[in-house]
């Protein structure tokens, strides 16, 4: 716990200004103590000053894999569905040369042993600046990594709660996104989630495939109940939407690298809503 220089501001503070010298002092001292923390959570700063754009995306890019890499070892050993996951994970970022190289490095770093899981997570929130959009993203890349064999082990669901505890949401909120994201794989294995299935299924496929499940999965995926009404599913959507916006994540820190995983995760909210008005003539 970082206090030391909130105590030494307050008393040199008061000692040359009284309580007028005191609040400027203990504003400073608060300041010193921000920046001991940026600089033991690992990165170089003073006075609050913390690492630059760049810097806080190449961390934020590294700990997604290395964690993605611990969450693929959870079950005691790496499956093939989870390395051809974070090699797919890749291919959608487009990575190449170097930063391919170091994607794996990180993803070989998260299966080791003695993985210092809290640490990094403290790091990835200190580096996002605690903004509730990327952390999200970043725990939604880790739920994806947990089902890439298409099913959740219960060892799995237990790296997730601590990720997410690390992160700052509550075990309800993870709750909430292991149900979208179970609807979201199975949706997308219904041929809503990529061109693959447009191109098998056409227009005509899309309308016979609309059947009762998928129309499930699509408002479970935007998380509203299947019964609810028009305004719901809109303002589900535009939140959804807002949250995953692939520019808005860019601005607020995300890698460029990770655009087009952003961009397909909006297409996948987007084919949802587009469903569920078709079909309910909303």
């Amino acid at each position: 716990m970082h206090i030391f220089g909130k105590i030494l501001g307050l008393f040199f503070g008061f000692s040359f200004g009284g309580p007028i010298g005191a609040m400027f002092g203990l504003f400073i001292g608060h300041q010193f103590d921000k920046a001991r923390k940026l600089r033991d959570a690992g990165f170089d700063s003073s006075f609050g000053n913390g690492p630059n754009q760049q810097e806080r995306q190449s961390e934020f890019f590294k700990s997604a894999f290395a964690v993605m890499g611990h969450v693929s070892k959870a079950k005691g050993q790496v499956t093939r569905e989870e390395i051809e996951l974070a090699s797919t994970m890749m291919e959608r970022m487009n990575l190449h040369g170097e930063q391919r190289r170091a994607a794996q490095e990180a993803f070989r770093e998260g299966k080791q042993s003695g993985f210092p899981l809290e640490t990094v997570l403290e790091r990835v929130r200190i580096s996002s600046g605690g903004r509730h959009d990327l952390l999200q993203f970043f725990l939604e890349l880790q739920i994806s990594a947990a089902f890439a064999d298409g099913e959740l082990d219960p060892s799995e669901r237990e790296i997730l709660h601590i990720i997410a505890r690390g992160l700052g949401f509550s075990s309800a909120q993870l709750d909430q996104r292991l149900r979208m994201q179970e609807a979201a794989f199975r949706f997308q294995q219904g041929g809503f989630g990529g061109q693959q299935g447009r191109e098998h299924t056409g227009q005509s496929g899309w309308q016979q495939k609309s059947s009762h499940n998928q129309l499930s999965d699509a408002y479970k995926l935007l998380g509203v109940e299947s019964d609810a009404d028009a305004k719901t599913v809109k303002r589900a959507y535009r939140k959804l939407m807002n949250e995953h916006h692939p520019d808005k994540l860019i601005a607020k820190g995300l890698p460029p690298e990770m655009m087009n995983v952003a961009k397909e995760k909006a297409q996948e909210i987007q084919n949802a809503y587009d469903m569920i008005k078709k079909t309910k003539g909303f």
